[in-house]
């Protein structure tokens, strides 16, 4: 989608004087590097009625006792230890059972958040709740994603262009790809920039703790299948920095993908698309572990079966993808150069 050709829409204004408890979650793992800078974002947010709650993942490094430190001289800032290590969506849920705010906002233990995030994020929110007579709303940040050689990726989150997403239009979206015209879908549902009421966690029954990746697209999915919407700020107040760590395998991101469509069998089938997407995971995969006549003989079988869709997903998602890691796995002597490259490739996309 061309943004240019969409508006984004104001909100009106938000009382910001009702100030309502605001929980601010973090899941935490073996980041001793990056967890105090995350907290120092949280607790410098421009809201005065808030809490933190960090959740530690049974961290085998320093983690624990900056945690510590942090507890005992932060009196709203709560510190929850699993006794072995049960992965972010347990964890997540963890922070939704026990806080105390009628909303959530969740942080990531190796990002930084703008000082005026959940300020925005909650006049946004509240003030399209009362527009829209709707409660059932979760709400995105745009930001920029940081990677360690120099690239740096700006990202717009949904819903901020055009039309939100609403129900089925989200749903398809992420589990095969749908797009509509006029509907913005940004960045999809990441949970590290993720808004919403604790009710909203609650009544979709928060993260499923079987999956160690893509639990933040099932939330989505199951979110946008019972109805929900999908909003955004434009405001570019988060900045992620990318990191490697074993959940973030080919491996585990692969397993993670096939217990998300075999939970949402029924539906995809439904549609005529479980085993089309099925294909397209086993090509993923094999493309990431440089399988490249795996990837070749994958791909004609798809295209065989699925010419037309699959054409059109090829040319968009998979072109946006090499080109992204032309740039994520470039040498920083040569970023520049690439960078001109994928723009001018970018022009002769559209």
């Amino acid at each position: 989608m061309n943004n240019s050709k969409y508006k984004y829409k104001k909100i009106s204004q938000v009382d910001l004087s009702e100030n309502p408890l605001i929980t601010i979650g973090i899941t935490c793992y073996n980041s001793e590097e990056t967890i105090e800078k995350a907290i120092i974002s949280a607790k410098s947010q421009e809201w005065d009625n808030y809490e933190i709650i960090v959740v530690d993942d049974c961290s085998t490094d320093n983690s624990t006792k900056i945690l510590s430190a942090f507890s005992s001289r932060q009196r709203n800032l709560r510190v929850i230890k699993n006794s072995r290590n049960m992965g972010c969506a347990y964890s997540r849920n963890l922070i939704i059972s026990n806080a105390k705010g009628e909303f959530i906002a969740f942080f990531d233990d190796d990002d930084f958040s703008r000082a005026d995030r959940i300020k925005l994020q909650y006049a946004k929110l509240v003030s399209y709740e009362r527009i829209n007579s709707t409660n059932l709303v979760a709400c995105f940040a745009s930001g920029e994603k940081k990677y360690e050689n120099g690239y740096t990726k700006h990202f717009h989150s949904v819903g901020i262009y055009g039309n939100p997403p609403v129900g089925k239009q989200m749903a398809n979206y992420l589990l095969f790809f749908e797009r509509l015209s006029g509907v913005f879908y940004g960045a999809g549902v990441p949970t590290c920039a993720l808004f919403a009421r604790k009710s909203v966690f609650e009544n979709i029954g928060g993260f499923d703790t079987k999956m160690r990746r893509q639990e933040d697209v099932d939330f989505g999915i199951r979110l946008a299948l019972e109805g929900g919407h999908f909003i955004g700020i434009p405001e570019p107040v988060l900045t992620q920095y990318a990191t490697n760590t074993g959940d973030k395998s080919h491996l585990i991101e692969f397993e993670s993908s096939l217990l998300l469509i075999n939970k949402h069998f029924e539906y995809l089938c439904s549609k005529g698309l479980y085993h089309y997407m099925r294909m397209w995971i086993e090509l993923r995969y094999k493309h990431f572990n440089s399988d490249g006549l795996g990837s070749i003989y994958t791909l004609i079988k798809i295209f065989l079966k699925y010419p037309f869709r699959t054409t059109k997903h090829f040319l968009y998602s998979a072109s946006n993808r090499f080109l992204h890691e032309q740039l994520i796995y470039s040498d920083p002597s040569s970023l520049n150069y690439r960078l001109k490259c994928v723009k001018f490739l970018k022009k002769l996309l559209r």
